[in-house]
């Protein structure tokens, strides 16, 4: 026998009724007996039965109905082989490609220059020399390199006199490559400022931090086979 339509209007809302129950119950709980937890961003049930996702931000914890314990770590889903907590976070942390400011970046196009890709790197930062070394080896891409300068004052001077120079990439590359220190130069250095608003509000806090076209970034300095391999990716998400 067929359920009526009203009995299935019925279950549907006691099943958000009930969702919202414990919803409620653990921002009440947690609120009360943590305090860096008052104000939840999302309280959302996972795959497995019974755990529940409480997120802050990119911050992502996993609490049972009740909101009595709180657990800090990676929720693997182990028939499918995923990482779902990590899968999370990539899609919370995700940067919107058309979103990126790219007039505060410098441009250097390889090859046809028809993948796009974007580096958030800082002129002091050892990783992002290796990172420079191997993206010389990646063939028709167009790289826009956002200065970042967090690592010490004297980034910010050096990621100045590049921005300033009469010609960035050249500067960019003779530091980053050669180890040629760039020239003192001056200008109107406001889109440096931009950058380090832009990553503090997109949470981007090393470098180098790379961006795709599909929105995926990547936390440090990663092998040109793996820059090929995950601009392939992004160009295959974009179609």
């Amino acid at each position: 026998m067929k359920k009526l339509p009203w009995l299935l209007a019925c279950a549907a809302f006691a099943t958000a009724c009930g969702a919202a129950a414990q919803e409620s119950t653990i921002r009440k709980t947690l609120a009360e007996r943590i305090p860096q937890l008052d104000k939840l961003d999302e309280v959302r049930p996972t795959p497995m039965p019974g755990l529940f996702e409480v997120r802050v931000g990119t911050d992502v914890f996993y609490t049972d109905a009740t909101g009595n314990y709180l657990i800090q770590g990676e929720l693997i889903d182990t028939k499918a082989r995923r990482n779902l907590t990590e899968d999370r976070i990539a899609k919370l942390t995700a940067v919107d490609f058309s979103a990126l400011p790219l007039a505060d970046a410098f441009t250097v196009v390889q090859g046809s220059g028809a993948r796009k890709l974007a580096v958030f790197a800082d002129p002091n930062c050892g990783y992002c020399k290796r990172f420079e070394r191997d993206l010389q080896k990646v063939q028709n891409v167009t790289v826009y390199t956002f200065l970042y300068p967090i690592l010490s004052p004297d980034s910010a001077e050096k990621s100045r006199n590049i921005w300033c120079a009469k010609d960035r990439v050249a500067a960019w590359q003779d530091h980053m490559l050669r180890e040629r220190a760039p020239a003192a130069a001056s200008c109107d250095t406001a889109a440096l400022q931009r950058n380090l608003a832009f990553g503090k509000k997109h949470k981007i806090t090393g470098t180098p931090t790379l961006i795709f076209l599909d929105g995926s970034r990547v936390p440090g300095a990663i092998s040109a086979q793996e820059v090929d391999k995950r601009l392939a990716q992004a160009e295959s998400a974009g179609k």
